[in-house]
């Protein structure tokens, strides 16, 4: 595996622990719909949060969470939208971003609730 799949993944694991501290219940990860991929479905109290995840080994090209662009944004709507009518749920429905990175030998994990609105 390339090293930066391997750094995304180290990323997803760290986000879904991070999460299951703060609280939250994991329903699903890397869940897939058409050309979408949701990295984190998670569940606090009557929201549902969908996460995506960004890793960076430096910040040297922007911080993580820039990377999360407007097409990505449309495929994560349409995923959500397939998933609450797939599952029945009668949620709020929340988009986050975990953003990730590398600073000396440790992980900077930033939590950004709300972090885009669909359009």
């Amino acid at each position: 595996m390339a090293e930066h799949n391997e750094l995304g993944k180290l990323g997803e694991e760290m986000a879904v622990e991070f999460l299951r501290k703060d609280g939250y219940t994991i329903l699903n990860t890397n869940w897939t719909f058409q050309k979408a991929e949701i990295d984190i479905i998670a569940k606090k109290e009557n929201t549902l949060a969908i996460v995506e995840v960004k890793t960076r080994s430096s910040l040297e090209f922007g911080l993580p969470q820039d990377f999360v662009k407007p097409k990505k944004i449309q495929l994560l709507v349409k995923a959500v939208d397939a998933y609450v009518n797939e599952k029945d749920l009668a949620v709020e429905v929340r988009f986050d971003i975990i953003a990730i990175h590398k600073e000396g030998k440790s992980f900077v994990i930033e939590h950004l609730i709300d972090a885009f609105y669909h359009f």
